[in-house]
């Protein structure tokens, strides 16, 4: 267990650790996600656990759950809703999608068109959709944890990079040790945990906690980091495209979560180091020639990172 996480957080994780094993880093970051108002892109091979997280994390927290099974004949309609005629009342009735719940689980999103792709678009940016000219609020909290195939599966369309952008991480699942599969083997023998996960803090103190994020203090000092960070991306030689300021907002909102999450009121920048590949790394775009040596973003990441100037003084409130 990570030391000082703030009590309601250690509450959630120990919850769901009685179904993910192994796994406290990916549910300790999606949680950051959700405190932070961003959503989670969780790619990895089928059968890690990526669902199982996002089912965990909703249970424990006492959200409304939304699945979408994303596949090539999907419709944007089947992801927003639609409006239909009631000839009984003479009048259009909508008729709301999975999209309008809490947490929603985008299941292998790669899967679709890249036109039912955008229909998340607005819900995630904007927390509202707009159908037949009409706008409409999606509820508190909303959260997108999306699966997806890597690219080199067949049948998947990659993420457009607005699309990618929507997402404040990205992250992977990995396998289980051997003494974590061990134990996921005994505890599935006779049961689902699952079934039996029970909610440890309502939607609302959820909601207040997203509020209580926003007053974490960051220092200038830790802007100015991250600026220096997003700028060296910009002007890396192996880099296309580098970090826009949408990746400069979202590093450091997710700082702010972050540190809330271990029980502070300040970002430091190890806030920022440890995050910063999760943030960066789907928002930046390789020369050919990087790609071709087999350079990753989160390689170049960690490069800018070790080559960055990190602000050495207090961070806390004056």
């Amino acid at each position: 267990m990570v030391q000082n996480l703030q009590p309601q957080i250690a509450n959630i994780l120990n919850n769901i650790e009685k179904v993910m094993i192994g796994k406290q880093n990916e549910t300790i970051l999606s949680l950051t996600a959700l405190l932070a108002g961003g959503h989670v892109l969780l790619e990895d091979v089928p059968g890690v656990g990526k669902t199982m997280l996002v089912k965990s994390i909703a249970k424990s927290v006492s959200s409304t759950f939304k699945r979408i099974q994303f596949t090539p004949d999907l419709l944007p309609s089947d992801v927003l809703g639609v409006s239909i005629y009631n000839p009984k009342e003479m009048e259009f009735e909508f008729r709301p999608g999975p999209i309008m719940g809490n947490i929603i689980l985008a299941d292998e999103i790669n899967r679709t068109s890249p036109k039912t792709q955008s229909a998340l678009l607005e819900g995630m940016e904007e927390k509202s959709v707009t159908i037949d000219g009409v706008t409409y609020e999606l509820p508190r909290p909303f959260f997108v944890m999306a699966t997806q195939n890597p690219i080199e599966y067949e049948g998947t369309y990659p993420l457009p990079e607005a699309q990618l952008d929507r997402f404040l991480l990205k992250m992977r699942m990995g396998y289980p040790s051997f003494d974590e599969e061990m134990e996921v083997l005994n505890q599935r023998q006779k049961r689902t945990p699952i079934d039996e996960l029970e909610a440890v803090i309502s939607t609302e103190e959820l909601v207040k906690m997203q509020e209580q994020v926003k007053e974490v203090f960051v220092d200038d000092t830790i802007k100015e980091y991250i600026i220096n960070i997003v700028a060296r991306t910009r002007n890396h030689p192996h880099i296309y495209l580098g970090v826009s300021p949408r990746g400069s907002i979202a590093l450091m909102k997710a700082s702010q979560a972050y540190a809330f999450v271990l029980g502070r009121d300040f970002v430091l920048p190890d806030d920022v180091q440890f995050l910063a590949p999760f943030v960066f790394g789907h928002r930046i775009i390789l020369r050919s020639e990087a790609k071709y040596e087999g350079t990753t973003a989160e390689d170049i990441i960690y490069s800018i990172l070790s080559n960055t100037k990190v602000p050495i003084q207090r961070f806390v409130r004056r």
